[in-house]
């Protein structure tokens, strides 16, 4: 196993929000996804695709929110510090945000997932701010993993997956029975 900083293995990207004082930068017509650390609270699921609300190109170029690929591991960087998901499509983050696109030559989206899950601890450690705690870019930049082979990857992976998959059947069937 390497160790490695995240900068290492990909390329984090903070997001943004567009001004409210302008509702074109807002779009009801399901234009761009833009997901907030609120739309992760209480999130069970690996993949996210949609958030609460969208955002218009207009209001994707007027801010300092960026299109992230597929595959991007998106972790909320602040209020709070932590949660994790990866991007089921191509989407957007407000600043609430320090995502990683990964090198996939040299760690797997889902390994990364999984690694970054059990780092929450560590990255509320190393957050700083007076009113608020946040993970900088350039923090979460040299914040230092440890990465095995992509081989050893995939079966980690390979393993955790049914795993996952089990829970989030589970909490949909819960779901539907409260319902």
């Amino acid at each position: 196993m390497t160790k490695y900083k995240i900068s290492e293995i990909g390329e984090v990207v903070g997001g943004g929000t567009p001004s409210t004082k302008y509702k074109e930068y807002y779009s009801t017509n399901k234009d761009i996804s833009w997901i907030t650390p609120k739309d992760l609270s209480g999130y069970t699921k690996m993949y996210i695709s949609n958030g609460e609300r969208y955002i218009t190109s207009k209001g994707l170029n007027n801010s300092s929110a960026k299109m992230l690929p597929k595959d991007t591991i998106l972790i909320s960087s602040r209020a709070p510090i932590g949660y994790v998901a990866i991007a089921q499509k191509e989407l957007a983050t407000n600043q609430g945000f320090k995502s990683i696109i990964p090198d996939k030559t040299k760690i797997l989206p889902e390994f990364l997932y999984f690694t970054m899950i059990t780092k929450k601890s560590e990255l509320e450690n190393i957050a700083t701010g007076s009113t608020f705690k946040e993970v900088s870019g350039k923090v979460m930049k040299n914040f230092e993993i440890d990465v095995p082979t992509i081989e050893k990857q995939k079966q980690i992976i390979d393993k955790l997956i049914p795993i996952v998959r089990k829970i989030e059947l589970n909490n949909e069937i819960n779901t539907n029975l409260v319902a």
